[in-house]
């Protein structure tokens, strides 16, 4: 029942819930995060980014933010001197600048005076597309395609840049991809806007790159070093030197690179969640797709049924282990040990660019493990408690509790043959007593009788097998081996006699009618749970037995205690003994010997 019930959470949470989704991300994050450090970035992808500083310095000499676009126009004609591969703005030109229009004039005949200057647009989420025109009246150039199934008529709300800047063409959208945890981890190759494809401005540049672009949604993103490894520039830095007439700065710096610009300034806003930091910016999202998509080097993750598949598999492991009684300590220690190894093979599969998942499968694992682990132990308390009960019917109680110990199940213990020391012990004179008392007086006086004989039973380590009438059967030597079960016997035996004169004293005027007589004989017997299946008892049968109850008959006249010979012969010196002569019993051709203990005299 428990592996049915993981079977259907591990397909529910995988194919619909994804519960523990959000929990698998922030895993391989760390996986991720590990990962990445050891990892240099493309030296050719770089970002000169505007900083704190260039803020701060740039206002002296142009004003506050936003900067005049001339600005740019300066930067990027200086970087396309060094013949770069492409130039990729992250920063977005909206609106006409209609306080210096020269300013704009400036720099949107540089940027557009190379094929090699790319620009950002956004899709409007949630804006009304119906003001908007039909996606497919845009121009070719756009690169928009229309994917199976695209509304014909289709309309997107799009936040171009400047028109002169869009109708070259070199525009791509560069919306934040987050995960339902709110965490970036992939980059839109395109946009699907109901069916079209609009391209995302790293597939735009790789595009004119002749780079492979993989015909999918979005990319994997492969990282490489930590929060602030993306090779960088400050613009102030940069711009300052174009300003010089000697320039400080080497001549190719940017010679067959890929130059991103971009802000990473906390004042600007543009920092995003990934798993490498909460806090990144978005210009170094930008640089690791478009350096991704330049390697193609992006990450893959295994088909969809890999997760359900691996889960299962662990799922039944563990099962396994507990079918196969292998309990709670070796499957405990074995999935102790794959839960590393599975990670490390997880670390060592992102070498491959394949982040598979691990943690989702583990975690369902882990919680098989404890739920089976429970269910075992509450099946064990139950069967403890059942024993316990069972067996404080014949034993003491202590000898039950130490039984428990063991861990034995004894009710699995089949029956089997062994040597025991049984005892009879039956009243003398009950039915004169029944006869003067009514049956519910009979049945008090023998309860309180029995329950002191059957306290002395317990003291010396007896167990009572049951009460036939007015007669006690106990045995020593099961479910507890004894070695010493003959004097135990004997023991109980004297004290029970002692018991009984006490007893006697309580009865007032039928204390004279009141006797026992005491058998005790010791040799091999049958002992276990015997029965049907319904109804089982823990009892001993054969000649033993017989003799025992033998035995106790021929006490009448002769002696309230009587022990075989074997018995007299495995008490050795602890007793000293009457010979009573030897006697012919029911059911044996040959005469028995029967001897009465004495306790020695100090």
């Amino acid at each position: 029942m428990v592996l049915l019930v993981f079977v259907v959470l591990i397909l529910v949470n995988f194919f619909a819930l994804h519960v523990l989704k959000p929990v698998e991300y922030r895993l391989q994050d760390a996986l991720v995060r590990a990962h990445a450090v050891g990892k240099i970035p493309d030296p050719d992808v770089m970002v000169i980014n505007v900083d704190e500083r260039s803020l701060y310095e740039m206002t002296k000499q142009v004003g506050g933010w936003p900067w005049p676009r001339a600005v740019y126009g300066q930067l990027v004609q200086g970087i396309l001197a060094q013949q770069p591969l492409a130039v990729v703005f992250d920063i977005n030109f909206v609106d006409p600048d209609l306080v210096r229009p020269d300013s704009d004039k400036y720099f949107i005949s540089v940027v557009t005076a190379s094929n090699k200057v790319f620009f950002p647009m956004v899709r409007l989420e949630g804006a009304d597309d119906s003001k908007n025109a039909p996606i497919k009246d845009y121009p070719a150039k756009f690169g928009f395609t229309a994917g199976p199934g695209a509304a014909p008529n289709a309309r997107v709300a799009l936040q171009f840049p400047l028109p002169q800047l869009a109708m070259t063409g070199r525009v791509g959208v560069i919306n934040y991809l987050q995960d339902s945890d709110g965490i970036g981890r992939r980059y839109y190759l395109y946009y699907d806007a109901y069916g079209w494809h609009i391209p995302s401005l790293p597939a735009r540049v790789a595009q004119a790159m002749g780079w492979r672009v993989p015909d999918q949604p979005d990319l994997l993103l492969n990282w490489r070093g930590g929060a602030d490894s993306v090779p960088h520039v400050s613009f102030y830095d940069v711009y300052q030197d174009l300003e010089r007439r000697d320039h400080q700065r080497p001549a190719d710096e940017f010679s067959h690179k890929v130059v991103i610009i971009g802000s990473t300034a906390t004042s600007l806003g543009d920092l995003r969640a990934t798993p490498i930091s909460h806090l990144y910016p978005g210009a170094y999202i930008v640089a690791t797709a478009i350096s991704n998509l330049k390697n193609g080097d992006w990450m893959r993750r295994p088909p969809q049924w890999f997760g359900p598949l691996l889960a299962l598999m662990l799922v039944f492991g563990v099962a396994a282990f507990f079918r196969w009684g292998r309990g709670l300590l070796f499957s405990g220690g074995t999935l102790l040990l794959a839960t590393p190894v599975m990670i490390a093979v997880a670390y060592v599969l992102l070498n491959h660019r394949w982040l598979v998942p691990v943690f989702q499968p583990l975690m369902f694992a882990w919680l098989c493990f404890i739920s089976l682990g429970l269910v075992d132990y509450f099946r064990e308390r139950r069967d403890r408690l059942y024993t316990i009960g069972l067996f404080n019917r014949f034993l003491d109680p202590r000898v039950v509790s130490d039984l428990v110990k063991t861990q034995r199940n004894l009710l699995d213990d089949k029956a089997s043959s062994c040597e025991l020391t049984v005892l009879f012990s039956d009243i003398r004179g009950f039915t004169q007593l029944s006869e003067n008392r009514t049956p519910e007086e009979v049945v008090s006086l023998l309860n309180r009788y029995f329950s002191r004989q059957v306290e002395v039973i317990f003291k010396h380590g007896g167990t009572v097998d049951k009460f036939i009438g007015d007669c006690i059967m106990a045995f020593w030597g099961a479910p507890v081996p004894d070695p010493d079960q003959a004097r135990h016997a004997v023991e109980a035996a004297l004290e029970m006699a002692k018991v009984l004169e006490e007893f006697r004293r309580d009865l007032g005027d039928l204390s004279g009618s009141f006797d026992i007589g005491i058998g005790i004989h010791t040799g091999p017997a049958v002992v276990g749970f015997m029965g049907s299946e319904n109804k089982l008892d823990y009892t001993a049968i054969g000649d033993t037995v017989n003799l025992a109850s033998r035995i106790e008959s021929q006490t009448k006249g002769l002696s309230r205690i009587l022990v075989s010979a074997a018995t007299r012969e495995r008490c050795g010196d602890a007793f000293d003994f009457a010979d009573r002569g030897s006697y012919k019993v029911k059911g044996r051709e040959q005469s028995v010997h029967l001897y009465q203990p004495v306790e020695k005299q100090p």
